[in-house]
């Protein structure tokens, strides 16, 4: 392959970094182990030239020789080598978009200036641009499904070498300073190697939500702000920067980045998410955003020393620090007088007082003491968004405007989208515990056996119950334990949103949604915990409800559970004084799991046009949730592309989509990185939403029969294979790391529903797709497709042609066939063999191995003839270089892992879990992760 000029500077970054490692290794290692490491590097290197079976098996065996302790290290430096990349290949994407940006033009494909141009250019006028921006929420979701938890150490070290990275990237420094800057980076390097990456204990709950609330000071604050400078900008110099006859902005940004979190929360199969573990969520939360906000009013009560005498603030502001006054002696104490002459440090020395008594009350909650003074801070966010308005309106109005367009508005933009709570938590769970608390209340109140109902009864009866709850007596005391705790959560909601504000929560999500009535027993539950109700007349809905539709069965019932819901009277009276609006879940990992990729995307496809369709229809707007992960088999993918790729007219200006995994590191630990995430989100939002001021235009019929088809075979085969095939499951069990999985201290949540079950229904998707990726199978990204292409084209080259122009012309399709490639490059059949000899039964690994390698070789050819390629990636040099440059350090890994696992099945159990090669096994499942980046 080729090597484009502008991927030079990586190549030779990444050269200079293995350079500074292999210094540290040779320094940090006694030499046989350096040694080892040097001879599976070089060995693995020519087998990716020439495949050589007696040089493989010489390998393998030197494997097999290494003490614990050597093979861990040999390990370790693999995964420090795959981070150092991962780091290089961030920086270099960055120093790209700086290039670009320097030269002009539309900088980066998918940047504010390029899409705003384009707007600009189809004709989108100042009034229509307005419209749409008025209308967009991008709303990531972060949650704790872990597939690679990296320790907080080893963020903050990853994000010191990137600092010296980029620093190294500017061709300005040379000579002795790029020498100081090189003399750094190996010490980096060096700290890194000391810093152990797996982790001592598993991570609770507790963690997990501090693992979340790490990115926002360290990035994302920052981040938000630099989004709306940039979009604020380009708006001006594409659109014109005039302004109305009262002198106000011709253009308004709204703040339409909004963050949610799951952390704390989910309890969908987690027993340790408690009520008390989400009320620490909420209040852990709100301490974040409040530490920010007392930084920025320091900082801005040290910037903004106007005199009176040199300006004249405004009579509103005068009016606002006179109320303020009555804290004179609480703020100032016998320096009462301080700040007389400057006015606006005066102000904001009290906002930040009244701020550090709102933060002293979440910390008390936190804490379960007393504030004190606690009548001293701010009530809500609004009350401190108010008097930040104040401050920018005076300044403006003695023309102070540039000065107030800085970190004030930042701050102002930062309350605006993150208010006092940061960002809403949803609570999610599983339908099944709604419906056994409900008929456990309804026949205990009622003596009415709720479960023995029909549907239409069960809404019947529901609808009447929240009309009349408090009709409905019974002593909590005599409910089980588990409907208690289901009670309980609901309670920490009504309590939460009175000490914080009713923002802190964001949706109720029911997970395995099957009929309306699963949604009508929350709000049935919600109702008795006072959520829902009416009051003087009127009703009242403070829970809004999202029902998550994951299986294929589930996505295919979305129509009639849906109108069934939407139209029940009381159903729509909620909704009508809900919070937001209509929001429905579509779970990605579930579906694949269930029946496969393509049987997954086009069930997704065809769900979201019904459910706009019947929403639409009733006048009502919608938000789709797209329950997303890192992989191609969770629905993973580049988010700007994979917005485009939804149904023509499905997003209408909002999306909502989980961040989950190592995603959330890669995308948010560099504030560089998530600026550009952001506004790659945000742009590809805006280009999906232009049919809030433009026609949709219809979808290609022929297209859309061919996919009905192709997703029909495919189904068929990958049921074939994961249901029907004998010792399949077996397979999957043996031949992959999945028991393992479950002893990496990376999250709280287990990897099964039920441990004994060993099924496919019991294991997590994340496990499910983990393990596939860790034996370099990644059979749930790609299976299935390679059949149903060659049998709906059989040998007519006419459908051959028919297939080309899809993937030339429907963003979809494309989107599809391009994620497969990226799977498919990271598959290595011939490792995956190495898996297989770890099943019992040599007949069923040698028939199920088989079958998928025949299936990956198919999808292979087809989708290159469908793309017309010779090369897997080939549109996409610069990933394909990177995947093949890792290889060398993640084949000799994928050995090691087979390697240990058949050394440690064959101890018992017990023994094996305090074995001394359980420690490399669980490095190698860190290391495999890094490597492959996105393998959750």
């Amino acid at each position: 392959m080729s090597t484009l000029p502008h991927e030079k500077a990586l190549r030779h970054q990444v050269r200079v970094l293995s350079v500074l490692l292999s210094r540290v290794l040779k320094n940090q290692l006694e030499p046989d182990v350096y040694s080892a490491i040097e001879s599976l590097r070089n060995g693995f290197v020519r087998l990716r030239r020439q495949n050589d079976p007696v040089l493989r098996q010489q390998l393998i065996r030197s494997i097999s020789r290494l003490e614990p302790e050597k093979l861990a290290q040999v390990v370790r430096a693999s995964h420090i080598y795959f981070n150092l990349v991962n780091s290089a290949e961030e920086v270099w994407q960055l120093g790209l978009r700086r290039r670009e940006a320097e030269r002009g033009g539309h900088l980066w494909q998918g940047s504010f200036h390029d899409t705003l141009k384009g707007l600009h250019e189809q004709g989108v006028t100042r009034e229509e641009l307005q419209y749409l921006l008025d209308n967009l929420c991008y709303h990531p979701v972060l949650t704790a499904h872990p597939t690679e938890a990296k320790r907080r150490s080893i963020k903050e070290a990853l994000r010191r070498i990137f600092v010296s990275l980029e620093q190294l990237d500017d061709v300005r420094i040379q000579g002795v300073y790029r020498d100081e800057i090189i003399a750094r980076l190996q010490l980096q390097i060096q700290l890194l190697w000391k810093t152990d990456e797996v982790r001592a204990q598993r991570l609770d709950v507790r963690d997990e939500i501090s693992n979340g609330l790490y990115y926002f000071p360290v990035s994302l604050f920052g981040a938000v702000i630099q989004v709306y400078r940039y979009l604020e900008a380009t708006v001006t110099e594409i659109y014109g920067c005039d302004r109305t006859e009262d002198n106000a902005a011709l253009f308004r940004i709204p703040s339409f980045i909004r963050f949610g979190s799951w952390i704390g929360g989910d309890r969908d199969g987690n027993p340790f998410v408690k009520p008390e573990t989400t009320a620490l969520a909420v209040r852990m939360q709100a301490r974040t955003v409040a530490v920010e906000y007392m930084g920025r009013l320091e900082r801005l009560r040290d910037q903004l020393t106007f005199s009176t005498g040199m300006c004249e603030p405004s009579e509103a502001f005068w009016s606002s620090l006179h109320r303020d006054e009555a804290l004179a002696v609480a703020v100032f104490g016998h320096r009462i007088g301080l700040y007389k002459m400057e006015p606006y440090r005066r102000k904001l020395a009290i906002m930040r007082y009244r701020m550090k008594a709102h933060l002293a009350k979440v910390e008390a909650g936190i804490e379960g003491g007393w504030a004190g003074n606690e009548d001293h801070a701010y009530a809500d966010a609004g009350s401190f968004l108010t008097d930040l308005r104040v401050v920018y309106d005076s300044l403006c109005a003695h023309d102070d405007q540039a000065i107030a367009h800085t970190d004030l508005l930042d701050l102002i933009r930062l309350v605006e989208t993150f208010g006092f709570h940061l960002m809403p938590l949803d609570i999610r769970q599983e339908s099944s515990h709604h419906c056994a608390a409900v008929a456990e209340i309804i026949r205990t109140a009622l003596d009415i056996d709720y479960a023995a109902q029909d549907e239409p009864g069960k809404l019947a009866l529901l609808s009447e119950a929240i009309v009349n709850i408090s009709a409905l007596t019974y002593r909590q005391d005599q409910l089980s334990a588990a409907t208690q705790e289901t009670l309980r959560v609901f309670e920490v909601m009504t309590q939460m949103r009175r000490e914080l504000g009713a923002d802190c929560f964001g949706r109720y999500v029911i997970s395995m949604t099957h009929s309306a009535s699963n949604v009508m027993e929350v709000l049935f539950l919600a109702a008795l915990s006072g959520l829902i109700g009416q009051l003087a007349g009127r009703r009242f809905c403070h829970i809004g409800v999202t029902p998550l539709f994951e299986t294929i069965q589930d996505l295919e019932q979305v129509e009639p559970v849906l109108v069934s819901l939407l139209d029940l009277p009381i159903y729509r009276d909620l909704l009508a004084v809900s919070p937001g609006v209509q929001e429905v879940m579509l779970g990605y990992s579930d579906s694949c799991k269930d029946g496969g990729i393509l049987a997954s995307v086009w069930s997704l496809y065809e769900a979201q046009k019904k459910i706009i369709a019947i929403t639409s229809s009733r006048g009502l707007r919608c938000r789709l949730f797209h329950g997303r992960g890192g992989t191609v088999g969770r629905g993973g993918g580049p988010t700007h592309e994979a917005i485009l790729a939804q149904p023509p007219g499905t997003v209408q200006g909002q999306i909502k989509f989980t961040e989950q995994g190592e995603t959330v590191f890669y995308k948010y630990n560099n504030m560089e990185t998530a600026v550009y995430e952001l506004t790659m989100g945000a742009t590809g939002l805006m280009k999906a939403s232009l049919n809030l001021i433009r026609p949709v235009e219809s979808e290609r019929r022929d297209y859309l029969g061919i996919m009905d088809e192709i997703a029909r075979i495919g189904e068929l085969r990958f049921r074939r294979l994961t249901e029907q095939e004998s010792g399949f499951l077996d397979y999957f069990y043996e031949a992959t790391p999945l028991a393992e999985i479950g002893l990496l201290n990376i999250g709280s949540r287990p990897s099964h529903r039920k441990k004994q079950d060993r099924s496919k229904a019991s294991v997590r998707a994340i496990a499910w797709v983990f393990a596939w990726a860790q034996s370099r199978q990644t059979l749930p990204a790609w299976f299935g497709i390679g059949t149903a292409l060659e049998t709906w084209r059989g040998k007519d080259p006419a459908r051959l042609a028919k297939l080309q122009s899809m993937y030339r012309d429907w963003p979809f399709f494309r989107t599809l066939l391009s994620k497969t490639q990226m799977a498919l490059a990271k598959s290595d059949m011939d490792i995956a063999k190495g898996y297989a000899g770890l099943c019992h039964d040599d007949e069923v690994a040698t028939r199920i191995y088989g079958l998928i390698d025949a299936e990956y070789r198919s999808t292979v050819q087809q989708i290159l003839n469908v793309a017309n390629t010779k090369s897997l990636l080939d549109d996409a040099p610069q990933l394909a270089w990177s995947l093949q440059s890792r290889n060398p350090y993640l084949d000799p890994l994928n050995y090691v892992q087979i390697s240990l696992l058949h050394r440690l099945r064959a101890l018992p159990e017990e023994e094996s879990h305090s074995s001394r090669w359980m420690n490399s096994l669980l490095r190698t499942i860190n290391a495999i992760a890094a490597g492959m980046r996105n393998t959750g």
